[in-house]
């Protein structure tokens, strides 16, 4: 047995006593076979060159993910499982990996001119492509579910309900929504709430389709659509969302978001952050940052808590909705799958690969890993006009 096979097997049999309860099958470069755990196999992870096997080795996620996408590992089965061996928290990052995060953390900073970069090479792609695995709203956030037989659409309305209760909107409120996507979630409040809002983005293709959804549903008078990065916004509001944008700030610049957030609320304004969170702060997936969002960093709870009690931010609840990411993230994985071909014709086999395993891998994350979801609802300030209790969500 060659030292590299050796090597990873003793990884392997490593992964399996952590977690005994999984049993896979690997198939090495050379046709050798081996099989780990107790059970039939619930997935296959097939090493097809010498190569792809070394940089596992070598650059841990980042080298699995590339080699993986370049068709040089395979996977058959369930690849959360996959997922699930790789958050053991025995495993520690490699020199080579913590230099590599560190050099992209570099590259992608979210400086002015990067932050713009760093989110036209994702969102860029174009609506086309979205539209063919996200709801009809264009949600691309963790959706609200209330029971199993929820459609995506269902939860996707039932979280921007939930998120206008807990912000207490009321007719003639002015709402900034920071980082707004496609704008349907300012949209739902214009229209259900009564609210003058203002949504804030720096991507061109997802502005021009907010403004057009917002004439459709003819709030166009009480939702409006910004290109602006949120460090130029001035004004105040009533009330503050942003759902899905911490993520993209960046670990330097989350004082900085924070600090804006205050300055944008009135005194005694309500904020709603949404955002996925680690349990503690970790540097981001190398791949991540390079291949999927340039410049992504997930913060863990306790940073932001503290940097909003740094400014005066008083949270006023904090609600996890972890459950519900990875049920998201399988329907649009679902959806994704389902319009293959026609994905096919926009891009190629390796993009195909990278999504998929981006989609898949998020999932096992939040289900496996560290990932959680969190909502936080704040005050500028003491508020003493706050319910009691939650009643009012579920009413």
């Amino acid at each position: 047995m060659s030292k590299l096979k050796e090597t990873l097997s003793t990884l392997f049999k490593d992964l399996n006593i952590n977690t005994p309860d999984i049993s896979f099958k690997v198939i090495f470069w050379d046709g050798t076979t081996d099989n780990y755990g107790s059970m039939s196999p619930q997935f296959t992870l097939h090493l097809k060159t010498e190569n792809a096997a070394a940089r596992i080795l070598r650059s841990g996620s980042l080298g699995f993910a590339e080699e993986y996408v370049n068709g040089n590992i395979l996977v058959e089965g369930d690849i959360t499982l996959l997922i699930r061996l790789c958050n053991d928290p025995h495993l520690k990052l490699s020199l080579r990996t913590k230099l590599l995060i560190f050099f992209y953390y570099l590259k992608t900073l979210n400086t002015l001119d990067n932050s713009k970069k760093n989110i036209s090479h994702h969102y860029d792609l174009g609506n086309d492509f979205f539209k063919l695995w996200l709801d009809k709203t264009m949600a691309y956030t963790c959706a609200y579910y209330k029971k199993d037989s929820d459609t995506l659409e269902q939860a996707q309305l039932q979280k921007y309900e939930h998120i206008c209760r807990k912000l207490q909107l009321k007719k003639g409120d002015t709402l900034i929504d920071l980082g707004c996507g496609w704008g349907e979630f300012l949209i739902y409040a214009a229209r259900e709430f009564g609210i003058n809002g203002m949504g804030i983005s720096i991507n061109e293709q997802q502005a021009e389709y907010a403004r057009g959804r917002s004439r459709q549903e003819g709030v166009e008078d009480k939702a409006h659509f910004v290109l602006e990065d949120y460090r130029n916004v001035t004004g105040q509001y009533d009330k503050v969302s942003t759902i899905g944008m911490t993520e993209h700030i960046g670990k330097n610049y989350l004082p900085l978001f924070i600090k804006k957030i205050k300055s944008l609320l009135k005194p005694e304004g309500f904020g709603l952050l949404h955002t996925i969170g680690n349990i503690v702060a970790k540097p981001p997936d190398p791949w991540l940052v390079k291949y999927i969002f340039p410049g992504v960093y997930i913060p863990a709870l306790n940073e932001v808590a503290y940097l909003m009690g740094k400014e005066g931010l008083v949270i006023t609840d904090v609600e996890n909705l972890r459950f519900h990411y990875p049920i998201t993230l399988d329907e649009w994985s679902r959806r994704f799958e389902q319009n293959i071909e026609k994905i096919k014709n926009m891009f190629d086999e390796r993009f195909i690969r990278m999504w998929y395993l981006y989609l898949k891998g998020t999932s096992g994350s939040l289900r496996y890993g560290n990932y959680q979801l969190y909502q936080m609802t704040f005050t500028k300030g003491s508020n003493n006009s706050i319910p009691l209790t939650r009643e009012h969500l579920y009413c």
